[in-house]
């Protein structure tokens, strides 16, 4: 627990909270894919995978089934990640030379440094992607990362600067919110924003699952590697599962909103992980306010239940709606979209690699980092039992983050405790 020593002037939502284009570069791509690339000029995609755990092995498997729906030449060529093991499941899963497998905490920036890598996919754990996203982008990059892309204010920071300098190259990014690149979303929320059920008035999210994260045991010679190892249960690491998991739903209502919220306050706790180790919680329930005033109610948890759920719903005054294909409008009958599409997880690289050839506007950077934030914010607010603000929150000078990205000592932080917990003391 130590301060980001950067001297940044303060931010404010003027800074940075601007329009969102998404949703008109959603429509297109939907309507577009696959064959959009088909007769471009000739191109080679030579990707870098930095984080070579599941998500990252999935993430390379649809940047090729992308590529190959779209008729262009792509290969991963490096990988790296902080453990040797993990680095090697590239040679194992896409052929990766061995010599272009890197592990260590500066495996990632070897992997960038291979000749021809022009495309990084960034799926280390969310702490460290601003480091890795800040890396690729100062090499020149195009690059699809994983959400959520940051723990802390000063993480959201690092990711809103480097979301500056990647426009100013020209560079294209993707994020993780896969929901932005599929079909019945983004005809659904397109409805929603048009006025099928009219203004919405307030919102709901959920990321309610049926069982308890995963544990891995503590498994390293220090501390700073059992840490690791076991990531989803740091803050600095994970930025806990409200972050890690719930930051799709919440994307999902900010896109409809096309804002952020101005405000949150709620609850939570720690009630399924015992004695476990770790700083994490298991449930919160956070209310945000948006300067319109409409409120979304967002649900999380991680425990073992008899109900479940992962959806949104958008409250109008004219209808309802499952922004994942469904409208309802108070005086009709159910609307199913009809839109159809590529997995999206495999659409959103197609998307990607859509913008790269023919030079389309895409950058997901900001509107990602404005959705980890929103879920950072209402993080802080249950952790603290206090309300927190947006520019507290994005001008946070508190990290979680090591000083050292070494192996040896690391953070111990304990559980968040309301009333004791607070980032936001001088």
């Amino acid at each position: 627990m130590n301060e980001n020593m950067q001297n940044q002037p303060p931010l404010t939502r003027r800074n940075f909270i601007k329009t969102s284009s998404a949703v008109a570069v959603g429509v297109t791509a939907a309507v577009n894919f696959p064959s959009v690339l088909r007769g471009q000029a000739a191109q080679t995609f030579n990707a870098a995978i930095i984080g070579c755990g599941g998500r990252g092995m999935g993430a390379g498997r649809n940047f090729l089934d992308a590529a190959k729906a779209a008729g262009v030449e792509a290969k991963i060529v490096a990988a790296a990640d902080i453990f040797p093991e993990a680095s090697k499941k590239a040679k194992d899963n896409f052929g990766v030379a061995d010599d272009a497998c890197f592990s260590g905490w500066d495996g990632y920036q070897k992997a960038l440094a291979v000749p021809g890598v022009n495309y990084a996919i960034i799926a280390g754990p969310p702490g460290v992607r601003p480091f890795h996203f800040k890396a690729a982008v100062e090499t020149g990059k195009h690059c699809f990362i994983e959400k959520p892309v940051a723990a802390d204010g000063p993480g959201c920071r690092i990711m809103y600067e480097c979301y500056e300098k990647s426009k100013q190259k020209g560079l294209k990014v993707a994020a993780g919110t896969q929901r932005r690149h599929q079909a019945t979303y983004i005809d659904t929320v397109k409805r929603i924003q048009d006025g099928a059920i009219g203004d919405v008035q307030f919102m709901r999210a959920y990321w309610v699952n049926g069982g308890p994260i995963w544990h891995r045991g503590d498994k390293g010679e220090t501390e700073m590697e059992k840490q690791v190892r076991n990531w989803y249960h740091y803050i600095w690491l994970s930025g806990d599962h409200i972050c890690e998991q719930h930051v799709h739903n919440i994307d999902v209502c900010n896109w409809v909103m096309n804002a952020t919220p101005v405000k949150a306050w709620g609850s939570g706790g720690r009630g399924s992980l015992g004695n476990k180790s770790g700083h994490i919680w298991d449930h919160f329930a956070i209310e945000f306010e948006y300067a319109n005033g409409v409120r979304m109610y967002s649900y999380c948890g991680q425990q073992k239940r008899t109900w479940s759920s992962v959806s949104e719903s958008i409250h109008g005054s004219k209808g309802f709606s499952n922004p994942s294909g469904t409208i309802m409008p108070k005086d009709g009958a159910r609307i199913r979209s009809a839109a159809k599409g590529l997995d999206p997880y495999v659409q959103e690289h197609v998307d990607l690699l859509n913008s790269i050839v023919k030079s389309t506007d895409l950058n997901e950077a900001k509107q990602v980092t404005d959705s980890t934030l929103t879920a950072i914010m209402g993080r802080e607010a249950a952790y603290s039992g206090a309300l927190v603000e947006w520019d507290q929150i994005l001008n946070s000078k508190f990290t979680y983050t090591p000083a050292k990205m070494e192996w040896g000592p690391a953070p111990i932080v304990p559980v968040p405790e309301p009333g004791q917990h607070d980032i936001f003391k001088a």
